[in-house]
């Protein structure tokens, strides 16, 4: 297997910010459009926040959502869906303390040259990491800006060299009942896991997507989907599977976790589009966290320009 050299333009630690405590502190009380009364309960939730070892990465700027004004780390950090922990977006910044992203090994297989492990050291030390800033839409109609760190999925998929039957990317998060709780609930639970995500191969070629290792500067928080997790940005957040452990390659279209939980709400492409609704929650409009009022929906999440050809001709209220 090739490994690529760190590039010379790499920055260095000293270059990267780290949050200060006050700065924390303060971004946490912009969390929701009213005053957040800190209840000792709260105070430990923080503190328990802060405390999260977050190493620092080394990444290069770039213009993606140059002029977007970002969500704070606690927001970003504190309101997340990581069904593996808690149906509750609230629980899961205090139960990620069980996942342990090191070490961690990624399984590439299926329709490819020759199937192979990678490690997280081997990418951290092989592609070139980016800082892109992108909108990050939910279906349940809440959205924020995130200036996540990583690299196109596109280097991966080059390096696995997949053949002709390859047309979708298939990946899983890690099955592991010790280190994500809901899991051990089985067939009591509410979720088949593993949780599987797949993309159609333009998509998962597209330069918009990428594999994140970072968020705010270091690695990725343990809620957020560390150590690696999958960002499309103009696809619902669902689509944007985490603490991936296997990208497999394969001839059909792989049948998603929500899809298999509830075809009738959820289907494969999961496109953000203000003109078709949930069943259950209206696209027309989005609240981004943090803000009182809600704002137009994007097409796209506001990246039609750079995506819209790969579904021209396709019917989009019904490949949703």
């Amino acid at each position: 297997m090739n490994i690529l050299k760190k590039p010379s333009w790499y920055i260095s630690e000293n270059e990267v910010t780290d949050e200060s405590l006050f700065d924390k502190r303060r971004d946490f009380l912009k969390l929701g459009a009213a005053t957040v009364v800190l209840t000792s309960s709260v105070m430990e939730k923080l503190s328990a926040i802060e405390m999260t070892k977050r190493d620092p990465l080394r990444f290069t700027k770039t213009s993606f959502g140059k002029g977007l004004e970002q969500n704070s780390f606690h927001q970003a950090s504190t309101y997340n869906n990581f069904y593996e922990f808690s149906l509750k977006k609230s629980e899961p910044a205090k139960l990620a303390h069980t996942l342990k992203p090191s070490p961690w090994d990624i399984e590439i297989k299926g329709e490819i040259e020759k199937p192979f492990t990678i490690s997280m050291e081997e990418i951290l030390s092989s592609y070139p990491l980016e800082e892109r800033v992108y909108r990050f839409r939910c279906v349940e109609a809440w959205a924020m800006v995130v200036p996540w760190i990583g690299f196109p999925l596109s280097h991966i998929i080059k390096l696995a060299k997949p053949n002709s039957k390859a047309k979708y990317v298939k990946f899983t998060t890690l099955f592991d009942p010790k280190q994500f709780p809901d899991q051990a609930k089985g067939m009591f639970g509410n979720i088949p896991y593993p949780y599987v995500e797949g993309l159609r191969m333009d998509e998962a070629m597209n330069d918009l997507t990428i594999l994140s290792v970072g968020m705010y500067g270091k690695t990725l928080a343990k809620q957020s989907g560390a150590p690696l997790r999958l960002i499309v940005p103009w696809k619902y957040g669902f689509k944007s599977i985490k603490s991936i452990v296997s990208i497999e390659f394969v001839e059909n279209q792989p049948i998603n976790t929500w899809n298999d939980i509830n075809p009738k709400e959820y289907g494969f492409y999961a496109n953000v589009n203000p003109n078709v609704d949930h069943p259950r929650w209206s696209q027309a409009r989005e609240r981004k966290l943090g803000s009182f009022f809600k704002q137009r929906t994007l097409m796209f999440n506001g990246y039609e320009k750079e995506v819209a050809g790969m579904y021209k001709d396709m019917d989009l209220r019904k490949f949703i």
